[in-house]
């Protein structure tokens, strides 16, 4: 007998999808600066275990996996800043992010895993 009480789990993913919504939101407002990246990261990290078989677990990969790449690209374009092709790194990196939040918000609105047909 499972000890799962299915209103409880149903409250529980409507509340991983309002943080969900509001990672996403964070991250959008990371184009313009790292802190809100960080702060929706750390959210992820902490909240990614709740999501587990769910839709929403995608999600958080999907959000984890574009800070620490947007992260390296930032990190790659500051080094080579001086050098002026990490003006384009620094570019692409922050449009790569943007598609990033564009598409898994818009996944998310549809209720949709960010990894159709794969196992996460």
């Amino acid at each position: 007998m499972s000890s799962i009480d299915p209103a409880n789990r149903a409250t529980d993913e409507h509340a991983l999808t309002t943080i969900a919504h509001a990672v996403y939101a964070l991250q959008a407002i990371g184009v313009f600066t790292l802190f809100t990246l960080i702060v929706g990261v750390i959210i992820d990290y902490v909240k990614r275990d709740d999501a587990v078989g769910t839709f929403l677990a995608s999600h958080f990969r999907w959000r984890i996996r574009t800070f620490w790449f947007f992260l390296l690209w930032e990190v790659i374009g500051a080094i080579t800043w001086i050098i002026l092709i990490g003006w384009f790194v620094l570019a692409f990196a922050h449009l790569w992010l943007l598609y990033r939040v564009i598409k898994g918000w818009l996944y998310l609105l549809d209720h949709k895993p960010m990894y159709p047909g794969r196992s996460v």
